[in-house]
This record gives structure tokens, sequence and C-alpha cells, in this order.
């Protein structure tokens, strides 16, 4: 499955938010897992991954994917890397190469995908708690305005993220949230637990989208938790596993993906 978002549904933009149905991957991992980081098949991995840029009619153009390691990194694109082995550190991604397909990969984190259709500029973001504390998403707006685009021209879409319903954190979070801000206590709930809250991290990205100075956002509002949803969820597999699952720690990666026309 396919999610879209209408805000960046132009004809210069092609992208798309995709669930874990369609491809070729067995097992945990069943079935369109694209994470090269997981220890799937690297070969379905890839052929997973030419099933995107094919639903996106873009499977003549290179597709780049990050090494993500919750930061606030951020990456210009000029040239591709290889996905396998040669993915930079880093959790956004900006470009203005209309010949490269920009993609994120996640398994509860928020995908962000930014696009300016007026100048020309694309961005992808991950944004784990950490990332995204630490400022990963106006990183990648002063990246795409270093490249020509215009914050007040910025399109952005929040996909399917955990949501927090979902989403039970410790007193640390919550702690390091309201260190920076004590307003950030409106994205916690009480949990269940002493010393347990709800974090609701789509809330949390869309205030950090208007700070930067977006006002043109859309959150689809999915939750990958709920096995229903069909997607990849490392709390939902940790979970099974610690309830006897078979296939330990290990997840699957489903990736959102932008590129220019």
């Amino acid at each position: 499955m396919r999610h879209h978002a209408a805000l960046l549904e132009t004809d210069d933009i092609g992208h798309g938010f995709f669930g874990r149905a369609g491809g070729v991957s067995t097992g945990i991992f069943s079935s369109l897992n694209c994470g090269p980081g997981s220890d799937d098949d690297p070969d379905a991995v890839m052929e997973n991954q030419e099933r995107v840029l094919k639903k996106l009619h873009a499977e003549y153009n290179p597709l780049v994917t990050l090494h993500q390691i919750h930061s606030a990194d951020v990456i210009t694109v000029t040239t591709p890397w290889q996905n396998q082995n040669g993915r930079p550190q880093a959790d956004a991604m900006v470009t203005r190469n209309r010949n490269i397909a920009l993609g994120i990969l996640t398994a509860d984190c928020c995908p962000i995908l930014l696009a300016d259709h007026d100048t020309g500029v694309i961005g992808a973001v991950h944004a784990g708690w950490r990332g995204a504390l630490a400022g990963v998403i106006p990183n990648a707006i002063k990246a795409m305005r270093d490249i020509g685009s215009k914050v007040q021209h910025i399109r952005a879409a929040i996909g399917p993220t955990i949501g927090q319903a979902s989403y039970e954190i410790g007193a640390e979070v919550h702690s390091a949230f309201t260190a920076v801000n004590s307003s950030h206590t409106k994205f916690f709930q009480t949990g269940a637990q002493p010393n347990r809250f709800m974090f609701d991290l789509p809330g949390f990205v869309a205030d950090s989208l208007m700070a930067s100075g977006v006002q043109l956002f859309e959150n689809l509002g999915v939750d990958t938790y709920p096995v229903a949803n069909d997607f990849f969820s490392y709390r939902r597999r940790t979970h099974e596993n610690d309830n006897g699952a078979i296939g330990g720690g290990n997840y699957g990666r489903q990736i959102s993906v932008i590129k220019l026309r």
C-alpha cells in the first residue's frame, strides 16, 4: 500500500509513503522490506526498492537512502551513492537534482517529505525523538534554503509514525524534552505506570515544522504500531519478541520516497 499526501501531489513531484505489502521478502521481513540495515536477503531488499521506484514511475532513477543514526545531520545530495554499502551517516537529505529519488527508512520513527516545487528543491527526513529534539527538522529546512528554496513555498507531509496511544516512554525522555523547553509537556500524557508517559511524536514534528517557518504541512495520521495498519514497527516487533516470538529483535523497514520529475 502506498499513502499519498495531497499537499505534495503536483505534476513535478513524485512521492509515496509505502507500507510493508507488495514485496518479495519473507518471514519477519514480509514483504516490502526496504532496509539494507536489516538481516534480510540483500537481493530481496534491492528488488523491493526497485518495485517502489516502479510505482513512482522512477525505475530509471537512482534511489539513495542513509545510514540513519538518530542525529540532526543533513546531507545535500548532488550525486547518488550505493545503498548497500556506501550510505553516509545522517538523518535527512535535500537535493535539487531531478534524477535522484530520496528515500527514508522507518519502523515507527517519523518520515517527513518536503517539497518546494516553485524552486525545485526537495527533502526527506528521518525523525525519531532524539533527532527531532536535536533539530533535524530545522536543519533540513535550512539546507533546503541553502540551495535555493524559500521557506514560504515549502510543503511538508508527516508520514506513518507511531502514534501517541502506542508510544510509551520513560521519565528520562520526558525530562530531555522539558529541559529544552517547559512547554514541551503538551506533547506528553501520563502513562499507566508511574514515571511513564505517552509521547506525541507526530505532534512534536508538526510543531518543529511550524517553528521552522513551514506553514503548509499535512499529517497523514497513520499509526505504525497496530498490525492492522500493515506497517513495520520496531516497538511491536520488540513486544512480540518479549512474548516469545521467533526471530529475535530484528525487524523490517518501510520506505518513504520523494523525487523531482
